[in-house]
Parts: structure tokens; C-alpha cells; sequence
């Protein structure tokens, strides 16, 4: 084998292994929005090495992969996923809430949902699966459905998502739900441009198929001056609830599981609201 062929070999075996990983690295720059000289500024590399990694004519290190990650602001589940593109072992922890890795942050969640009582508050993923709630969530679930109370089941969760936007569930009794299906849609893409997964960009086309929801860029009509916030008011068999919510999610995540989190706290919007919560905490 003449010299020239040798380099030819070599480089389609190079390219075969390295042909997914080129093609995530190009689509995840490209989502960002960001040309090879961008990304090998925030990455602190050549344009040229990029260059090289994404056309084959490079291999990257696992340090490399990381770095890349890093400067697209990759989440840890799709950096996992470069990672196995490049022919690396993940680096990322994906626990389940039962491994005792969770146990400190299964304690946390614990204490802000029981500080949130009487109010509702609720653990969600990523995709607004509801995976875990505290009793305030369990009464308001309770009364808007008219089903016994019980708590979350993390095997067969409910989707937040589809409760709000499907036409069927509480699309009826949401007094301003063109309003908070539009502000919800528009935190569903979001989410689907931070992650880039199809699984968020699925939920998101599966939620703007219901009949009737807003995209996300519609523009509501205004005829008075906004609230600060945006208030969900239920009216359900003459009872009025009008809450406000706050999301948290755990600071400086290392495990994908404990990134994907969210605590989702409801407050009421006025005094009617705050005592009906407590009276049914004491009912």
C-alpha cells in the first residue's frame, strides 16, 4: 500500500468513528447560533481545530468533548450523549430518587414542599411530569378534579403540560387560560431550545396540536396595565382561586437527574384564596 493510500485509509476510519459525533457537534453550534470562530472562542481553541473536529480530520479528546460542551451550554444528559458520540464513557450520574447518591437532595425537596403548606408545591422533570407534591397540591388536585386526594406517582406521572393545555381537563375552569397557555407554551420552548432533545421538541408539537392553543410568539391583545405577575384564576362550582407560581431548580447540578428537576410553588394571588388553602388544611 502506496503512502497516499495509506493516508486515505486512515482518514476514512477516522471519519467512520467519528461521523456522529461531527454531526452532533455541527447541529448543537448551529442551534446556538454560533459560527466555528464563536465556538472556539468561548472554547478557547483554534477555529481550525474545530474546523478539524467537525469535518473528521481531527478525533477529540474526552477533555475536548467536555470543554465543547461547556461552551454550548449543553445540558448534562446531551453532553453524556457527546460523550458516547466520540467513543467515550458517560461522565454524568443519571440517579434514581431511591439511590441513596439523591438522599441529601430527596431531603431538601422534602422540606420545601412541607414549607410551602397550605400552599401548593410540586416536583416536576423536565417534560413537566409531576413526580412528586405536597398535601396543598394534593387538596387543589382534588377539588379541580373531583377525585380523592393522593399523592404523585413518580411510575405513572401525571403531565402538568397536558393537564393545563388539553381541552378536556382544566382547560374549562381556567377563567384566563388563552393567557397562561400562551406564557406555558412559550416555557416549553424555551426549554425545548436550551436542551435540544426530540423528546421537549416532541412535547412541545404535541402541545400546540390541542385545538385552540396560542403559539408561542402570539401577541395578546393588552387593554390594561400587566400585573407583575401573571396570575392563573381557577372558578370552579362558584369558588374562585387565583395563584402565582415560582420555579427552583438546584444550584450547580452533577447529576442529570438532579438538573432536570424543578420545584414549582404556588401562591395566592388574594386573600380569599389564602384562606380557602387554610381552611382546608385544617378541614
Amino acid at each position: 500500500m502506496s503512502g497516499d493510500e495509506a493516508k486515505t485509509t486512515t482518514s476514512k476510519i477516522v471519519l467512520s468513528k467519528n461521523s456522529k459525533f461531527m454531526s452532533q457537534l455541527r447541529w448543537w453550534r448551529k442551534h446556538r447560533g454560533l459560527s466555528q470562530l464563536d465556538l472556539a472562542h468561548h472554547a478557547d481553541v483554534s477555529q481550525r481545530h474545530v474546523s478539524f473536529l467537525e469535518v473528521g480530520r481531527a478525533l477529540p479528546s474526552r477533555e475536548m468533548v467536555l470543554r465543547l460542551s461547556a461552551a454550548l451550554e449543553m445540558p448534562l444528559r446531551e453532553q453524556n450523549a457527546l460523550l458516547l458520540a466520540a467513543g467515550f464513557a458517560p461522565v454524568w450520574n443519571e440517579s434514581s430518587f431511591g439511590e441513596p447518591a439523591l438522599m441529601l437532595v430527596n431531603q431538601a425537596l422534602d422540606h420545601i414542599l412541607d414549607q410551602q403548606e397550605p400552599y401548593p408545591a410540586l416536583v416536576v422533570d423536565r417534560r413537566w411530569n409531576v413526580l412528586r407534591e405536597n398535601e396543598g397540591s394534593q387538596r387543589l388536585t382534588s377539588f379541580l378534579n373531583d377525585t380523592p386526594k393522593r399523592p404523585a406517582d413518580p411510575a405513572n406521572p401525571v403531565n402538568l403540560a397536558d393537564v393545563l393545555l388539553a381541552p378536556d381537563i382544566l382547560r374549562p375552569i381556567i377563567v384566563n387560560w388563552t393567557e397562561v397557555a400562551q406564557s406555558f407554551v412559550r416555557a416549553v420552548q424555551a426549554d425545548a431550545l436550551a436542551d435540544g432533545s426530540a423528546e421537549t421538541a416532541a412535547l412541545l408539537t404535541r402541545l400546540l396540536g390541542y385545538p385552540d392553543v396560542p403559539k408561542p410568539f402570539e401577541i395578546p391583545r393588552i387593554e390594561a396595565p400587566q400585573e407583575p405577575v401573571l396570575t392563573i384564576e381557577f372558578l370552579k362550582d362558584g369558588t374562585s382561586i387565583k395563584l402565582f407560581t415560582t420555579i427552583a431548580t438546584l444550584g450547580t447540578p452533577q447529576d442529570v437527574t438532579v438538573q432536570e428537576i424543578r420545584i414549582e410553588s404556588f401562591f395566592p394571588s388574594d386573600a380569599a384564596t389564602a384562606d380557602l388553602f387554610r381552611d382546608w388544611a385544617v378541614g
